[in-house]
């Protein structure tokens, strides 16, 4: 996930701002705005002492609070555990016990919820695309795009999955091939399904086009149709309705002027939560795999303090970058970071197995097409293992995640028709990351069936550099790939805090940076904390925990968004 700073937000250093500023752009021509009385910032609380603020009295307080105490509370049980050994040895924390029975439990008992409701918003997606509302313009009939069509797909490619993608972009197309050759297993008599739809015991052809097909169903239309619902309805209610751009505003059709009361609190403090821990999962996997890769490279110690110094480190660099305001040197971060990107995907294709990728990039597009419905049904399937394991988890982290996604699509997007949009957004960054998945897992699949088991043996965090460390120069390629994580990691948490802030103050897109730097700095300490209290399973848990009752959240958006474009249709033909 790269940084939303390209133009579309104002400086967050600026020392004053009209209230002129602080508004999005009105809707160009005949538009079904919403009357309201509602004023940005109305229900803000302001002060211009030593520290500067500006938030909303209700989903600051109530969100940052409760966050914090998570924070405090996870650390403090770490610390109890680990100072408190029974016949000594040090026991499991209460912390981390939680955590796995959390996150099993969600993921055993409601895998279907999860995959219904990634079902629903892809639908949707589908059905607008083919519909007369597909037609309506972000920002009203005569509204004009604020980017060029590339510049447009480039954002939405930076608007991803960057800290995602280098972390299972290698381990799991070969997790899933091992076990799809592998087929169903007998642990204590009792089996266990990890391969997607049974596997294909024996079959490696088979098992290889099983895997992508998994893989690509992970990180294709899903992911990117949650990510367009958020964004679609930010984008509608703000650019068309004349609303702020919070989550909230999505659902004055449901709740009227009540928005603006106690159920609108509930639904942007979800978001709040949704958006901090989705980034701190992110955020813990990009410092395992970072410390990972450096513990490869130059013999680092890869131990939890190792992960703690090194999201210190560049949460201290994200809070300079916040404290400057130079959202162009960040700008040209992320770019840079987009080029590496670029330049490792295309290193992998020609030192790897360079006609086995490009023939599978199309083979796999046909797996991913024949396995797609297996893959998305939730019921009446047997590999459990994977459902639970792999799908709902993703569904969770995706809603999770959406709200950081969405709002930086939607700020972009503004002069696009629906169908534009939804096109766009579904199919171009799906095709990069099919792209993605058949250059480096196809390479790691095609390495393990070569008699090279050291990827498949590796720690996750660390499969990418073994499956690196079999190409040439694969010192460099794999100092890129560190410093892939890196930048990631840091862009994440300036941009994550620019979009968690615009929420907690109300809407409002410029806000005093003191608050910026709060949010920078739990982003970091709630990785931190998570990682300490469970590592990854915590890092999984949060996610899905977070992802569950935003999901609701989304599902309601479904219906408000059909309702909004229903409007905005009848308007333009009655104009």
């Amino acid at each position: 996930m790269t940084d939303p700073t390209d133009g579309t937000f104002k400086d967050s250093s600026a020392d004053a701002t009209s209230p002129e500023e602080e508004a999005l752009p009105a809707p160009e021509g005949p538009t079904a705005v919403i009357d309201t009385d509602y004023e940005i910032g109305q229900d803000n609380i302001q002060g211009e002492g030593v520290i500067p603020f500006d938030v909303h009295h209700m989903v600051f307080t109530v969100s940052a609070v409760a966050i914090v105490t998570f924070t405090v509370l996870t650390l403090a049980l770490q610390y109890f555990t680990a100072h408190a050994p029974i016949n000594g040895e040090i026991q499991p924390s209460g912390s981390e016990v939680f955590f796995t029975g959390l996150r099993n439990w969600l993921t055993n008992s409601l895998d279907w919820f999860f995959m219904l409701a990634g079902n629903v918003f892809v639908v949707l997606c589908l059905a607008l695309i083919v519909s007369p509302l597909g037609s309506v313009r972000l920002g009203g009939p005569h509204a004009t795009p604020d980017f060029s069509r590339m510049g447009w797909f480039a954002m939405l490619f930076a608007a991803g999955m960057g800290i995602g993608l280098m972390f299972y972009g290698v381990s799991e197309p070969l997790s899933h091939y091992s076990a799809a050759f592998t087929g169903p297993v007998i642990e204590n008599g009792v089996r266990i399904d990890s391969a997607p739809l049974n596997g294909a015991p024996g079959d490696a052809l088979e098992a290889r086009r099983l895997a992508m097909a998994a893989t690509i169903f992970h990180w294709g239309l899903h992911p990117w149709a949650i990510y367009a619902v958020v964004a679609l309805s930010l984008a509608l209610f703000s650019f068309n309705k004349g609303l702020p751009l919070t989550m909230r505003s999505v659902f004055y059709p449901i709740f009227g002027e009540k928005v603006w009361g106690w159920p609108g609190h509930v639904i942007d403090i979800l978001a709040v939560f949704a958006t901090v821990f989705g980034l701190a999962t992110s955020l813990g996997f990009g410092a395992e795999q970072a410390t990972a890769g450096l513990h490869f490279l130059f013999g680092i110690g890869d131990g939890t303090s190792t992960k703690i110094i090194l999201i210190l480190i560049i949460i201290a660099i994200a809070t300079i970058s916040v404290i400057s305001g130079v959202d162009k040197g960040v700008q040209l971060l992320s770019q840079a970071n987009m080029m590496l990107a670029l330049l490792l995907l295309l290193f992998v294709i020609l030192t790897g197995p360079t006609v086995q990728i490009l023939k599978g990039f199309f083979g796999n597009l046909g797996a991913y097409t024949r396995d797609f419905v297996p893959l998305a049904n939730p019921f009446g399937r047997t590999d459990d293992a994977f459902r639970e394991g792999w799908t709902a988890f993703y569904w969770a982290w995706w809603i999770s995640w959406s709200p950081f996604v969405g709002m930086f699509i939607a700020r972009v997007s503004r002069g696009r028709t629906v169908r534009e949009f939804l096109l766009a957004v579904l199919i171009v960054p799906s095709f990069i990351s099919v792209l993605w998945m058949t250059a480096l897992g196809g390479t790691a699949i095609s390495q393990f069936q070569a008699g090279i088991d050291q990827v498949a043996n590796a720690a996750l965090e660390l499969q990418l550099f073994e499956m690196l460390s079999h190409l040439p120069m694969h010192a460099i390629s794999s100092f890129v790939g560190i410093v892939l994580v890196v930048v990631f990691f840091i862009t994440s948490c300036d941009s994550g805090s620019l979009v968690i802030d615009t929420i907690c103050s109300g809407g409002k897109v410029q806000s005093p940076t003191p608050q910026r730097i709060f949010w920078c700095g739990f982003e970091g300490l709630v990785a931190i904390a998570l990682l300490l209290g469970g590592g990854l399973t915590a890092l999984q848990a949060m996610a899905v925990s977070t992802g569950l009752p935003f999901t609701i959240v989304l599902l309601g958006a479904v219906w408000a968004i059909i309702r909004g474009l229903i409007e905005e249709r009848r308007e333009i033909v009655n104009a």
